[in-house]
């Protein structure tokens, strides 16, 4: 099944959060959360922590931009099971990476989640919102000139 929509929670005490229930029933309860880009956080099943890797695999580590990014993903990941409510503690490094106060953003994106501050969510889409025209054409000509 693919993931899809967004979904709003809020951290709680003792830095946890429900897990929405859609997201759940697709993932499981055996997750990976790490950082993501744009000051997101990127959520993944156990199962499926290969995802975190896609543009890295099979790329030689004497790469720096290999290893950076494998840095950067898999080094700032964590492995979290829900409770019996479906909540997780969300670690302090990762909270402080994405800038999460209270309210908070879940998105599905075909494969994995990502998690956002709301407030920074909201920022970004305004510009997402703007410039989405143009970020499509770009990256439709990134397609035409690696099929050429």
């Amino acid at each position: 099944m693919m993931l899809l929509g967004q979904y709003e929670a809020k951290l709680g005490a003792k830095n946890r959060i429900a897990f929405p229930k859609k997201l759940r029933a697709i993932l499981g309860d055996k997750l990976i959360i790490t950082k993501g880009y744009e000051n997101s956080l990127i959520i993944v099943s156990e199962k499926g922590w290969k995802a975190l890797l896609e543009g890295t695999e099979g790329r030689p580590f004497i790469h720096s931009e290999t290893r950076d990014t494998q840095r950067f993903i898999l080094g700032g990941a964590s492995f979290m099971e829900l409770d019996s409510k479906g909540r997780f503690i969300l670690p302090l490094y990762l909270r402080s990476f994405a800038r999460i106060k209270e309210e908070t953003i879940f998105l599905g994106l075909s494969r994995y989640v990502e998690m956002w501050d709301r407030d920074v969510w909201l920022e970004y889409t305004k510009n997402l919102d703007k410039h989405i025209g143009l970020i499509s054409e770009r990256l439709l000509k990134g397609t035409e000139e690696k099929s050429e």
